[in-house]
């Protein structure tokens, strides 16, 4: 066994481990803080606050009582307050009896039920809110793209390129642009220009007008690899240049897409620029499942692969609540798409494998953190949002079925019986232990 050769693949197993766990343990941590602050500010006190399952590796106890700790399987977490029977909750009989009004209100199974149901959903709020401030910290930090649009940054290309930083694009091929802030009209534009190795850029530049050649503004450059994506497989890198296609030159990247499309799932050999050097990259496209503005779901062949144009536009400053009704909207794009890609799983309309299970994620987080730092933290904000959602599921064992046991208090005026609540956690954590595994064999099995 050549030893040498299993090194790389041992550095990249412990890459993708270490961003799954570091990505999990701050997503745990805000959740369990959440539950845990609401908690303390409802009246409730909390025993344990624990980062991690198994043997404490390391444990203080607080002025107030808590116990902080760090156990050995960094795979989740949990607050465990007074008066529960164990980390998932329900009522420790012995540690109750004997408890005066005034201790049992600071229990969790003692308070009233606004307390205790402001303290359940806290967890996923702060799930939520975690993503939320990270998405408006992202968005305050790319900025607005200024109008009318200027070079920002250019990105190295194999081809004729005469523009430079600072210029003010005027029109392309003769045409003005339209404003970069309309869309569908700058869409528009795009569309009608010759997909050519160079375009003629009418640029200001120094305060006078002139002509300058420049590749086509949307060429086929990888700005960002989809993980687990068959591009991601086969070794493309962020910043890649595809050339061409099965030995068909393209400039566009929207001629990239349509090899891909075309291909049907075919192999392509595609002849890549990197690092001003070129090579062969062979990949299969593979058939997903794509969300339409109408909610429905599309099957189309893609390679994993982020466009962009040659040039990064110039920026401007993005104020806080600009960029923080973005980052709401981003949240909610992410649980939207979450449901409507979970009913077509269960209605058959798209196939079940879109679900990833923990080798999925753990993969995905290795992926994205060897892209950047900021690739890396834009992908815990997803994760975020997604376990937030997770854990409103109408579930036992999880948030949403508590909340549902709550909310059924409070219309009947009394708990669910303890009996009844020992079934419904048995049934719920026999449902979650179903759903794990399921997706743990989407990400042994599935392509």
């Amino acid at each position: 066994m050549d030893i040498a050769a299993l090194l790389p693949q041992f550095g990249s197993v412990i890459w993708t481990l270490l961003a799954f766990v570091i990505a999990l343990s701050i997503i745990v941590a805000i959740h369990e803080y959440g539950h845990y602050i609401v908690g303390r500010w409802s009246g409730i006190d909390a025993d344990v606050f624990s980062l991690g399952f198994g043997p404490v590796l390391y444990s203080r106890v607080d002025k107030r009582g808590t116990k902080w700790q760090f156990a050995l399987l960094p795979l989740g977490g949990y607050v465990k307050f007074k008066g529960d029977g164990n980390a998932s909750g329900g009522k420790d009989d012995a540690a109750m009896t004997g408890l005066s009004e005034t201790e049992r209100r600071r229990t969790m199974n003692g308070a009233p039920l606004w307390a205790r149901a402001a303290t359940v959903a806290a967890g996923p709020i702060f799930n939520f809110a975690l993503s939320i401030l990270i998405f408006t910290g992202v968005f305050m930090l790319r900025g607005e793209v200024t109008e009318p649009v200027q070079v920002g940054e250019l990105r190295a290309v194999p081809a004729q390129n005469e523009l430079q930083v600072g210029d003010q694009l005027v029109s392309i091929e003769g045409v003005d642009l339209p404003p970069f802030g309309e869309s569908g009209a700058f869409q528009t534009f795009l569309e009608d220009l010759p997909e050519q190795e160079h375009l003629d850029y009418t640029v200001l530049r120094n305060g006078e007008e002139r002509v300058v050649q420049g590749p086509y503004v949307y060429p086929p450059v990888a700005t960002q690899i989809i993980p687990l994506s068959a591009a991601d497989d086969a070794g493309f890198r962020a910043g890649d240049i595809i050339i061409s296609v099965d030995g068909t030159m393209i400039y566009a990247f929207d001629q990239l897409r349509m090899a891909v499309e075309g291909s049907e799932g075919a192999t392509l050999d595609l002849e890549v620029w990197r690092d001003g050097e070129s090579r062969i990259l062979e990949l299969t496209p593979r058939r997903t499942d794509e969300p339409q503005p109408d909610g429905t779901f599309k099957a189309a062949y893609r390679i994993g692969i982020v466009g962009g144009m040659f040039f990064e536009p110039a920026t401007a400053y993005t104020g806080p609540i600009s960029a923080f009704v973005s980052g709401v909207e981003q949240t909610g794009s992410i649980i939207r798409g979450s449901l409507s890609g979970l009913w077509y799983m269960i209605t058959g309309a798209i196939s079940t494998c879109n679900l990833s299970g923990p080798i999925g994620i753990a993969e995905t987080s290795g992926s994205m953190a060897s892209q950047g730092t900021a690739s890396f933290i834009w992908f815990i904000a997803v994760l975020s949002t997604a376990v937030g959602l997770l854990n409103l599921f109408p579930i036992p064992v999880l948030d949403g079925g508590h909340l549902v046991f709550h909310a059924y208090e409070a219309v009947t005026g009394r708990p669910p019986s303890d009996k009844a609540l020992r079934v419904l956690m048995a049934i719920g954590l026999t449902m979650l232990l179903s759903l794990m595994l399921f997706a743990l064999s989407n990400d042994l099995f599935c392509p």
